[in-house]
């Protein structure tokens, strides 16, 4: 650099990770207790009322029970207790303050006219490259992107069929009682009429299974990589990290063991193929929002935030580092990082207008002239 550094910041306030190393533990912030114990009751109505409307949902959208299939009803009960526990972590989640100003900045470039007058075809390609295709796992790992794929296709082919069919949405009835010929209902009102015996009642009839051959090798692969990569064992948590993976394929197996049962074994085994099936659903579906999958509930609100960073780069309005100017990211992210350091009461949002690497340079900077001087 040609001009000399700006004079370094005033160091900020010991963080966790030093107070931590330091042996010295800050009491907790009353106002951030007292704020965790106001959100609960929100959370707690928020799922009520999800969960009373699914129940409506279910007893409506099957005609009042009449297409209700009562041996799935263990199914139906998960998925209100899935609901519940969604909405309950949901409202947790943006209720702190970062997360709040992120999800509040990402519904307002969503709805923004502004927005797609300048770019009307951003929304829909995100969705396709940042939900659908997650292109930016590719950047990672090629090998983790296709296995992520054939997890996330398999599972929406999955959901798609499960849930109508536990709520009583979908029905399948034959004309004759015994085949071939079916019609696929949807809240009672035909939509299709195939034959068992084609290909489109075939992929009817077996979609659960191709769901199962998607999800069985993407899972493994992830569960090959947790036992073999030393990064990926090093951070892992057993229930965290491995017991999602192992759901999967529990799932996906023993689902493709009920039809090899019913094919090949006549009926051989299946009731207790079908009560294990139904424990591992089961259990996936209300584990689904207190771990690691929670993450499928939260990525569409990303959408929103990356519409947000792309809206401010079509004006360039970037944000350069105030040291060396780099450019650090788009300016109303930065402007709405600092926000939230401010709510969090941090004291150090200054920061937020420095490049990673400038960071460090000016907290070594701010070490040797006030910290280590006393040691001279």
């Amino acid at each position: 650099m040609t001009e000399p550094p700006a004079p370094p910041p005033p160091a900020p306030p010991a963080t966790p990770s030093d107070a931590s190393t330091s042996g010295v533990v800050p009491p907790p912030a009353p106002a951030a207790s007292s704020a965790a114990r106001s959100v609960v009751p929100r959370a707690t109505l928020a799922g009520a009322v999800v969960s009373v409307l699914l129940v409506l949902a279910i007893v409506f959208g099957s005609r009042l029970l009449k297409d209700f299939d009562s041996a799935l009803l263990p199914y139906a009960v998960a998925t209100v207790f899935l609901a519940f526990g969604v909405a309950y972590r949901y409202t947790v989640w943006i209720s702190s303050p970062g997360a709040r100003r992120l999800f509040k900045q990402g519904w307002r470039s969503l709805f923004s006219a502004t927005n797609f007058r300048k770019a009307p075809t951003a929304l829909p390609k995100m969705i396709a490259t940042y939900l659908g295709f997650q292109k930016f796992l590719g950047a990672r790992s090629h090998g983790r992107w296709a296995a992520h794929q054939l997890i996330f296709w398999g599972c929406i082919l999955a959901a798609a069929i499960t849930f109508p069919l536990t709520w009583g949405w979908f029905t399948f009835t034959s004309g004759s009682g015994a085949g071939p010929g079916y019609e696929m209902r949807i809240w009672g009102f035909k939509v299709l009429g195939f034959d068992s015996l084609s290909v489109v009642g075939w992929l009817m009839f077996h979609g659960l299974d191709i769901a199962a051959v998607l999800v069985i090798p993407g899972a493994s692969y992830f569960l090959w990589r947790r036992m073999k990569d030393r990064g990926a064992v090093t951070g892992q948590r057993f229930a965290y990290d491995l017991v999602p993976l192992i759901a999967l394929i529990v799932i996906s197996v023993t689902g493709l063991l009920l039809t090899f049962s019913s094919i090949f074994l006549h009926g051989g085994g299946y009731q207790f193929l079908a009560v294990l099936h139904m424990v591992s659903v089961v259990f996936t579906l209300i584990y689904i929002p207190f771990g690691k999958f929670f993450h499928i509930v939260q990525r569409p609100a990303a959408v929103g935030m990356q519409l947000f960073k792309y809206t401010a780069r079509q004006d360039e309005q970037v944000f350069a580092c105030k040291r060396c100017g780099e450019p650090i990211d788009t300016a109303p992210y930065v402007e709405n990082l600092q926000g939230t350091m401010r709510d969090l009461k941090l004291d150090f949002d200054a920061w937020a207008a420095y490049c990673p690497r400038c960071k460090r340079v000016l907290r070594g900077t701010a070490y040797l002239s006030h910290v280590k001087k006393g040691f001279k």
